[in-house]
C-alpha cells in the first residue's frame, strides 16, 4: 500500500511517494521530486505532474499528507507568497485519495519523531531523568530557518498528539550590552516597537546580527560592506548572506565570529527557555535548516552555557534529553510519517 508526502514551501515543493513496509516502521521512500514553486501556476497541477509523470508505475497512493508553511485551518491552506488557496478536501476528491491532510509544515515534524533512525539525528545532552513525571512523554521541537519554529507534541506507545505553538514570536530578551544595543538598533532599522526571538534566532536573524555589527565604525572597511550595498535589491543574495556569515567566522574573520556567537547565545538561551516552560523529558529537539550546519557549535561549551544560564532551575535543564535533528529532508519524512499513520484510519 503506497501513500504520498508533500514538504511545501513558497521557494520549492518537494513530492515524495512511499510505500509501507511490515518489516520496518519508518517510511519507505519509493520515489521523490523537487519542484520550484514559482515554475508553476496552482498546486494541483504540481501534483498532478508528480503523480502522472513520476508515479505512472507505482500503485496509486491510498493516504497523503500536506505540510505547508503556514497556517492550517479546517484542512484548508493559503500559500500567501504564491497566492495558492490548497484544500485538503478538494486534493482527496480529484486525486482519489482515500484521505488527504494538511498541516503545518512545522508542527508536522512531531510525528516524524517515533520513527527517527540513528543516522537522522545526534545527541547533545542524554539527560538524566528517570521517569515518572506525567511530562515523559512530552516533545518539544524548535527550529530555525528562514524563521523559527516551535511545536510540542505528546508521542507515547498508543498514539501522537501534536500541539501546534506560535512560541517563536515571544519576546526577544537581551542579556548583554552588546544584546541591547543590537534590540534597539533592529527597532530603528525596521521601524518597528517590538523584536520578537524569531528576528534573532534565524536565517533572517543571523544576517541582522552582521547588518548592525558592521553598522559600527570599526568595521567600515570589511568586505562584506559591498556586499550589503547589493543584497538592498536582491532577496536572492540575502538569502545567500548567512552562509558567508558562517564562512567567514570559520575562516578566522573576527567581525563574523562575534555574529555567530550573539546568534548561538540567543538561540541556546531560548532552547533553555522552551525547555523550562515544557519540562519536556521525551526530548527536546533542535531542527530546521541551520541545524546540520551548527551542529558542532551546538555542542560547543558557549551554546552549552548559555542553554544552562537559568539560575536556579539549571540542574532541570540538565536532566532534558537534547537531540539534533540532521536529516535536511525530515519535513517530507514526517509528512510521510502522518500520511503512514492516516492508513490505518482510511
Amino acid at each position: 500500500m503506497n501513500f504520498l508526502a508533500c514538504d511545501l514551501g513558497g521557494t520549492k515543493v518537494l513530492l515524495g511517494m512511499f510505500k509501507k513496509d511490515l518489516n520496518d516502521e519508518s517510511p519507505n521512500l519509493i520515489i521523490k521530486k523537487k519542484y520550484i514553486s514559482s515554475e508553476w501556476v496552482s498546486f494541483e497541477l504540481i501534483l498532478e505532474d508528480f503523480l502522472k509523470n513520476e508515479c505512472r508505475n507505482f500503485t496509486h497512493p491510498s493516504s497523503a499528507c500536506l505540510a505547508v508553511a503556514g497556517p492550517v485551518s479546517g484542512n484548508n491552506a493559503k500559500i500567501i507568497n504564491l497566492s495558492w488557496n490548497i484544500s485538503g478536501k478538494a486534493l482527496k476528491n480529484k486525486f482519489n485519495f482515500e484521505s488527504c491532510e494538511l498541516i503545518n509544515d512545522f508542527a508536522v515534524q512531531i510525528y516524524g519523531i517515533p520513527y527517527l533512525k540513528e543516522n537522522q539525528y545526534s545527541t547533545i545532552q542524554d539527560g538524566s531523568h528517570f521517569g515518572g513525571s506525567n511530562n515523559d512523554d512530552l516533545h518539544a521541537i524548535v527550529g530555525a530557518g528562514t524563521g523559527l519554529g516551535i511545536a510540542r507534541g505528546i508521542i507515547s506507545e498508543e498514539k501522537v498528539k501534536v500541539l501546534a505553538s506560535e512560541g517563536g514570536h515571544v519576546e526577544y530578551s537581551p542579556k548583554s550590552k552588546s544584546e541591547w544595543e543590537l534590540k534597539i538598533w533592529l527597532k530603528n532599522h525596521l521601524k518597528i516597537e517590538r523584536i520578537s526571538c524569531e528576528r534573532i534566532v534565524s536565517g533572517t536573524g543571523l544576517s541582522r546580527i552582521a547588518e548592525w555589527r558592521l553598522s559600527k565604525p570599526d568595521a567600515q572597511n570589511h568586505p562584506l560592506q559591498k556586499y550589503l550595498e547589493e543584497i538592498k535589491n536582491s532577496d536572492v543574495l540575502r538569502k545567500e548572506l548567512p552562509e558567508k556569515i558562517c564562512t567567514l567566522s570559520n575562516e578566522g574573520d573576527q567581525f563574523m565570529f562575534e555574529v555567530e556567537r550573539i546568534w548561538l547565545g540567543a538561540y541556546a538561551s531560548l532552547l533553555g527557555d522552551v525547555a523550562l516552560q515544557e519540562l519536556c523529558f521525551g526530548g527536546l529537539w533542535i531542527s530546521g535548516g541551520t541545524a546540520p550546519k551548527h551542529f558542532k557549535n551546538f555542542k560547543s561549551d558557549l551554546f552549552m552555557k548559555q542553554f544552562l544560564d537559568k539560575g536556579r532551575l539549571k540542574d532541570i535543564l540538565k536532566t532534558i534529553p537534547m537531540k539534533v535533528i540532521l536529516d535536511e529532508e525530515f519535513g517530507l519524512f514526517s509528512a510521510a510519517c502522518r500520511a503512514k499513520m492516516l492508513l490505518k484510519t482510511t
